[in-house]
C-alpha cells in the first residue's frame, strides 16, 4: 500500500513518559506511525466517530475511563485496543477486551512488534468500514430470565416479588432465585424495608465496568429475603442515576446474574422507546435497564388492571413489548385485581383482544388473572406473599417455557369446549361427554 502507516490514538494522564515518547518517535519517522494523542475519552470517542480509519489505540491502564464500554466501542469500530500498564493493581485486561498489554517502559521495537501482530496499516485512501459488533462474554449464560413490567400502579412490582417467591418454593429451576429491581424509579427497597445503605445495581455495573467479578462477589451484592426465600438486588437510588448505566457494562452484568442464578426475575419499567422511535439516543439509554433484560427474557409478564383505563394501558404496554421484538409466545398478559366471576373474566379477555386487534398488535395471548389478595399487609409485616399469587405466576412461567421450547402455540390453560344440546353422539364430538 502506498503511504501506508499505523494510525494510532493515544489516551493517558498528562505527564506519562510513553505518551511523549511515542509522539517523538512518530514525528522523527522512527516508526511508520501517525500518533494522535487525545486529552480525554470524549475526544477519543469523537475521533472514533469522525469517519476516519484508525489502526489502534494506546490506553493508560490507570485511567478509570478505560473500561469495558470504551474498549468495546474501539473494537466495534475496528480499532485495536492496547493498554499500557500503570501503577494501579492489574486488571483482567483480556477479559475486558484488550488485545495486548505493554509495559510503561516499552521500546519502539516493542510497539512496532505489537502493532504488526494485532493491527493493520492504513492507506490514506482507505474508506472507513465499521463492523457491526456484538457484546461478547467469556462465560456461558445458562440461567432463565423472567421480566415483569407494567404501567404505574398496575402491581408489576408485587407480581415480580410473588413470582420470585413462587419459583423458590417450586424448586424446579434451582436455587437461589434472584429478584432484581431494574426500574428507573426503583421501589423494591421500600417494599422490602431496605433502610441501610446496601449495594445494588450501580455497584454491580461498576464491578463489570472494570473487570469480571467472581460468582461470590456478584452474590455478595444481593441481600437474602428470609420470609420469601429469594435474594434481592436493589435498584437505582435515584431516577437520574440512569445516566451511570452503560450498555456493555449492563450486558456483562446481566450475563453474570444469569450465570450465578438459575432464575432471575427482573422488575422493569414499561418504557422501551429506542433511538429509532424517539429520535434521541438519550431516550434509548434512559430505557436500557428495561430494554435489555426484557429483550432477553424467556418469559415476559405484562401487568395491568381491569376497567376501561386499565385494559387500555395493558393493551398499549403489550404493543410496546411486541415492538421491542419479543415474540408473542413469550408474553403473558396479567390482569391484576381481577374479578372472580367467569363471565367478567371472559369479557375482559374479549375486550383486550379487540383493543389489540384495533392497534394492529397481533394475536392476543390468553391473560392470567390474579385475584385480589392482602399483599399490603404482607409487605408491611415482611411476610410471605399470600396464595394463590405465587403459584399462579409460576404455573404461567412453566407453561410458557414449555410452549416456547417445543415451538408450539398452545393456550396457557385448557379451554373447555361447549356442547350443544343434542350434540352428544354426533360425529366430531366424541369424547366430550362426561
Amino acid at each position: 500500500m502506498r503511504n501506508a502507516r499505523y494510525v494510532v490514538l493515544g489516551l493517558a494522564r498528562p505527564g506519562r513518559r510513553w505518551l511523549s515518547a511515542v509522539g517523538r518517535w512518530a514525528a522523527a519517522a522512527a516508526l511508520p506511525v501517525e500518533f494522535l494523542p487525545c486529552p480525554s475519552s470524549s475526544e477519543l470517542l469523537t475521533r472514533v466517530d469522525s469517519g476516519r480509519v484508525f489502526s489502534a489505540a494506546l490506553l493508560d491502564g490507570d485511567l478509570p475511563a478505560v473500561d469495558r464500554d470504551l474498549l468495546a466501542a474501539l473494537r466495534e469500530a475496528g480499532i485495536t485496543p492496547l493498554v499500557v500498564r500503570g501503577t494501579r493493581p492489574e486488571r483482567d485486561w483480556t477479559g475486558l477486551g484488550t488485545v495486548a498489554v505493554l509495559s510503561a517502559t516499552f521500546a519502539p521495537e516493542d510497539l512496532l512488534t505489537t502493532l504488526a501482530a494485532h493491527a493493520s496499516m492504513i492507506d490514506e485512501g482507505l474508506a472507513r468500514s465499521v463492523p457491526a459488533g456484538q457484546v461478547r462474554t467469556s462465560f456461558v449464560v445458562p440461567g432463565r430470565v423472567a421480566a415483569v413490567c407494567g404501567t404505574g400502579g398496575s402491581g408489576a412490582s408485587t407480581a415480580a416479588s410473588a413470582l420470585a417467591q413462587g419459583l423458590m418454593a417450586d424448586g424446579r429451576y434451582g436455587r437461589p432465585v434472584l429478584l432484581a429491581d431494574f426500574c428507573r424509579r426503583a421501589e423494591q427497597g421500600l417494599l422490602h424495608h431496605a433502610r441501610a445503605p446496601l449495594p445494588g445495581v450501580l455497584e454491580l455495573l461498576e464491578a463489570h465496568r472494570h473487570g469480571l467479578p467472581s460468582d461470590e462477589q456478584v452474590l455478595g451484592l444481593t441481600a437474602p429475603v428470609a420470609r420469601r426465600g429469594y435474594r434481592l438486588l436493589l435498584g437505582l437510588r435515584a431516577p437520574h442515576h440512569w445516566t451511570m448505566v452503560r450498555p456493555r457494562s449492563l450486558a456483562a452484568a446481566v450475563a453474570s446474574l444469569r450465570h450465578v442464578f438459575p432464575v432471575a426475575v427482573f422488575d422493569t419499567d414499561g418504557d422501551f422507546e429506542s433511538e429509532e422511535e424517539a429520535g434521541s439516543v438519550d431516550v434509548e439509554e434512559r430505557n436500557l435497564l428495561a430494554r435489555h433484560p426484557t429483550q432477553r427474557a424467556d418469559v415476559v409478564f405484562v401487568v395491568g388492571r381491569p376497567g376501561m383505563k386499565g385494559l387500555h394501558s395493558l393493551a398499549r404496554a403489550l404493543g410496546d413489548v411486541r415492538r421491542l421484538g419479543v415474540d408473542v409466545d413469550r408474553i403473558v398478559p396479567v390482569v391484576n385485581l381481577a374479578p372472580s366471576a367467569p363471565q367478567a373474566r371472559a369479557d375482559i379477555t374479549q375486550a383486550l383482544g379487540r383493543l389489540l386487534a384495533e392497534a394492529g398488535t397481533g394475536p392476543a395471548p390468553r391473560p392470567l388473572f390474579l385475584p385480589e389478595c392482602q399483599v399490603e399487609a404482607a409487605f408491611q409485616a415482611g411476610q410471605a406473599l399470600p396464595a394463590p399469587l405465587p403459584a399462579l405466576l409460576v404455573d404461567a412461567f412453566a407453561v410458557t417455557l414449555q410452549r416456547t421450547r417445543a415451538g408450539l402455540h398452545l393456550p396457557a390453560r385448557p379451554v373447555p369446549e361447549p356442547v350443544r344440546p343434542g350434540a352428544l353422539g354426533v360425529p366430531g364430538v366424541e369424547g366430550r361427554h362426561a
